[in-house]
């Protein structure tokens, strides 16, 4: 598989599912930090959604 999805973070619990491991955030400034330490660590690519949710993706 060329592109996968490793893992969600979000600040809303409402908003994501299903098999990647979810990261839950306090507020927009842990969210966003998650997202770029998650990143890095995986090597892989952080996508904002606008929605209070980022996925990381390795292409």
């Amino acid at each position: 598989m060329d592109k996968q999805i490793l893992a969600v973070i979000t600040v809303d619990r409402d908003k994501v599912g299903g098999g990647a491991p979810i990261f839950y955030a306090q507020d927009e400034e842990e969210l966003l930090d998650t997202a770029v330490l998650i990143s890095r660590i995986f090597g892989a690519a952080a996508h904002d959604l606008h929605n209070g949710v980022f996925v990381i993706v390795k292409h």
